[in-house]
């Protein structure tokens, strides 16, 4: 049952769902901008998911990215950076209206579903895997990473706090890992996706067709014994104690000066990755983290996130940070100077506006 190869069609549909067997795919089919996911194409996975969740014929359900590229580069950032232009400023009511958050109340409404889905839901973490690939695949209950994953949470380096239920997950892994990931926007491997908690099971690329192929004849925890793989030792575990330090503090200026003070090449180098990105969504970023960690659920989380979603479209960093990052790509962003309150990006909205989960 192998992923549609990059050749297909420009007119091919945008998600594919077969049934074999047992067996539910969801295939994410568009493989030319890695998979990267739009309305429409949330539309289509949450359909498929809602309809196989009561039905007895399905037993467990694959979501998996066509191509060899990876399971999901992200979001439709190109549309978000046309909002964010005309939006700059604009106010909650305005921004609610945006075709952006129509999309973010859907992909979170969907990542809320994941979250909680009554069958074995087993996410293909292979290749790129990043923003909403990581919405569509960390909340499963059978995460699979392999020796292409490449994992990461991107948005504080476009000016955007990172959602799709990511504040959650990172908040929740232990020594600060996720902090640093989430100011960081390092990309994770295999192993150091395992070590922190964000997977379940080590499978080789070249085995995920065959490991599909098994679940129509096997039940899931036969396949996973037999293709399951010890991982490769995490390098991003390897400095759990240095990070556990410098990234505790209760600031990102803190933060930044624990790593120079840490004084090594590695903690240099974290100080420099972190000074590059968005001041105001650093901030916003490590607030919503540690307002995360005591959530209650993943759907709190959610809520919290499309409140900064909103407000990030309103701030001038958020299309800048796309201008430089994917339109114009001089990787040269103009950040609004210091950081910005952290709390107002995270306030509740107006109660209408709130997100309904």
């Amino acid at each position: 049952m192998p992923a549609a190869p990059d050749s297909t069609p420009a007119d091919a549909p945008a998600v594919v769902t077969t049934v074999t067997g047992r067996i539910g795919v969801i295939t994410l089919n568009r493989p030319r901008s890695i998979n990267a996911l739009d309305h429409q194409m949330v539309r289509l996975m949450d359909s498929a998911l809602i309809a196989w969740a009561d039905d007895p014929a399905i037993d467990a359900v694959v979501v998996r990215g066509a191509g060899d590229r990876g399971l999901c580069a992200g979001g439709d950032i190109v549309a978000i950076h046309t909002d964010a232009k005309a939006l700059t400023g604009a106010g909650d009511e305005a921004a609610a209206a945006s075709a952006s958050a129509a999309f973010w109340r859907d992909e979170y409404l969907m990542n809320a579903r994941i979250g909680d889905y009554p069958k074995p839901y087993v996410a293909l973490m292979d290749g790129i895997v990043m923003g909403g690939g990581v919405g569509v695949s960390g909340h499963a209950n059978t995460r699979i990473v392999t020796d292409r994953t490449r994992l990461a949470m991107p948005e504080v380096g476009i000016g955007l706090v990172p959602d799709v239920g990511g504040t959650w997950l990172l908040s929740h892994v232990d020594d600060e890992l996720g902090t640093y990931a989430a100011l960081t926007t390092t990309h994770l491997r295999g192993g150091d996706v395992i070590a922190l908690g964000l997977a379940d099971h080590f499978v080789a690329a070249d085995r995920l067709d065959a490991f599909v192929d098994a679940l129509v004849e096997r039940p899931l925890d036969d396949v996973l014994a037999e293709f399951a793989q010890t991982p490769p030792e995490s390098k991003v575990a390897a400095g759990r104690e240095w990070i556990a330090k410098a990234f505790a503090a209760d600031t990102v200026a803190q933060i930044v000066e624990n790593c120079v003070a840490t004084a090594t090449p590695e903690s240099f180098a974290t100080a420099e990755a972190v000074e590059g990105k968005s001041p105001a969504a650093l901030a916003a970023t490590l607030a919503a983290l540690r307002a995360a960690a005591g959530d209650a659920s993943l759907r709190d989380s959610l809520v919290r996130e499309y409140r900064s979603s909103l407000r990030c479209l309103q701030h001038p960093d958020l299309a800048e940070g796309i201008r430089a990052q994917v339109i114009d790509k001089d990787r040269k962003p103009k950040w609004q100077p210091g950081p910005a309150d952290a709390d107002a990006f995270l306030a509740p909205l107006p109660d209408h506006l709130e997100l309904r989960l």
